[in-house]
């Protein structure tokens, strides 16, 4: 069966409806009037008077009828359901998107990584590094960047996601003790990838794998969270070096469809620097997933 064709107005649509039915009528500044609603959330009725705009008008952008909503209408619609700044930017990112749709193939998902970014690897060693695409198949690495995923090395090469390790692998829960936030903060980020480019077939063939398989995607998968990327430190549980404290820090690569450098710091002579130089010395040698097949 042919993958499912969406449109810009329909990624809007589903995005204005996800965030509507999670806005609560006291979070809008409204007072719930008398009856059960049949749906969490505001009315659509609601919302519109919010933003300022016709409630046909709104039914429209909702049902992906209307696509070329105004940087105002977009702007008010943003206040209305009280997004924060990333959601707010991702609301323009689509509605930007809708106005300009054309049914055209999406960018190739690349796997090669050049050699230059391999010697980058290695030269950040003891420190965990690795190159990731845009829907995080894991492409490259040096050796603490492949060992830090404890039991990652069970799967295949060619099938390492750091998604779907996150979600479907054993060791996942065991080896992040804040396991809920950080699945939360990657499906936020693999909602806000895929919004821009929701028929690429690297994003399907994995939402649709996690679909399946996690109850758990799929309860925030319909959230329809969105976050930017941002700096953090992550602990792990991790059962060769003990526990650890890493700081975490996302760069994108130039010259590549989404690839991005992850990396991992720690503070020179700390015992989490410590653990990342042991952890450095207990895996298999960098290696780089084999190139896609013709």
């Amino acid at each position: 069966m042919a993958p499912e064709r969406h449109t810009g107005g329909d990624e809007l649509a589903r995005f204005l409806f996800a965030r509507r039915t999670r806005t609560s009528p006291e979070s809008a500044g409204l007072i719930p009037g008398p009856g059960v609603r049949r749906t969490p959330g505001l009315r659509r009725e609601e919302l519109a008077t919010l933003a300022g705009v016709s409630i046909d008008y709104y039914t429209r952008l909702e049902r992906g009828k209307e696509t070329r909503p105004s940087p105002a209408v977009v702007d008010a619609l943003a206040r209305a359901l009280r997004l924060d700044d990333d959601e707010h930017h991702h609301l323009r990112v689509l509605a930007a998107r809708a106005a300009r749709y054309a049914p055209e193939p999406p960018p190739p998902h690349g796997r090669t990584v050049r050699p230059h970014l391999k010697l980058l690897l290695e030269s950040m060693r003891p420190n965990p590094a690795y190159v990731v695409s845009r829907s995080m198949d894991l492409l490259a690495w040096n050796p603490g960047g492949l060992a830090l995923y404890a039991g990652l090395t069970d799967w295949p090469v060619r099938q390492r996601n750091l998604a779907r390790y996150l979600f479907l692998h054993p060791a996942a829960r065991e080896l992040f003790p804040a396991w809920e936030n950080l699945v939360r903060s990657c499906v936020a980020r693999l909602r806000a990838e895929a919004g821009t480019n929701p028929d690429a077939p690297d994003f399907t063939s994995l939402v649709g794998d996690l679909l399946l398989k996690s109850p758990d995607f799929v309860k925030l998968w319909e959230r329809y969270d969105v976050v930017g990327r941002k700096k953090s430190d992550k602990t792990f549980h991790h059962p060769i070096v003990g526990t650890l404290t890493l700081s975490y820090q996302s760069l994108q690569i130039e010259g590549s469809v989404g690839h991005r450098l992850g990396a991992y710091t720690a503070e020179p002579g700390s015992p989490d620097h410590d653990a990342m130089i042991l952890l450095d010395t207990t895996t298999e040698p960098p290696v780089t997933a084999p190139p896609a097949e013709p």
